[in-house]
C-alpha cells in the first residue's frame, strides 16, 4: 500500500488541472491511502500535512465538527483543495516566459 500511496501522493501533487483534481476518481485512492497513514503510519502523514502546507487550525476544526465522518475523507479533502489553491496561485502569478510567443508583444 506505501507504494501505491506514493503513487497517488505523485499524481496529485504533479496535477496541474484543478477539474482532474476535482474529479472523483483521485479520491477514494487518495482517502485510502490517508487512512492507511492514520493507522500504520501517523508520523508520516503529519510530516505530508507539513510539507502540504495543510491548515492545522481548519483541519482540527473540521475533524471536531465532523467527529463522526471519515478523518481520512477530510483530510483528502483538505489536500485536494491546497493543491487547488496553489494551482491557482500559480496561475494568477505566471511569468512572461508562460506567455505563448503569439500573445507577447
Amino acid at each position: 500500500m506505501q507504494q501505491a500511496g506514493n503513487n497517488i501522493m505523485d499524481i496529485v501533487l504533479s496535477e496541474t488541472n484543478i477539474n482532474t483534481l476535482k474529479s472523483n476518481s483521485l479520491f477514494p485512492e487518495l482517502s485510502a491511502y490517508i487512512n492507511q497513514l492514520i493507522i500504520n503510519h501517523f508520523d508520516e502523514l503529519i510530516t505530508l500535512l507539513y510539507r502540504l502546507d495543510i491548515n492545522e487550525k481548519k483541519l482540527k476544526d473540521l475533524l471536531q465538527q465532523h467527529a463522526s465522518k471519515d478523518a481520512a475523507g477530510i483530510i483528502a479533502s483538505l489536500i485536494i483543495e491546497r493543491q487547488e489553491q496553489k494551482i491557482k496561485t500559480r496561475e494568477l502569478f505566471k511569468t512572461a516566459a508562460d506567455i505563448p510567443e503569439e500573445e507577447k508583444w
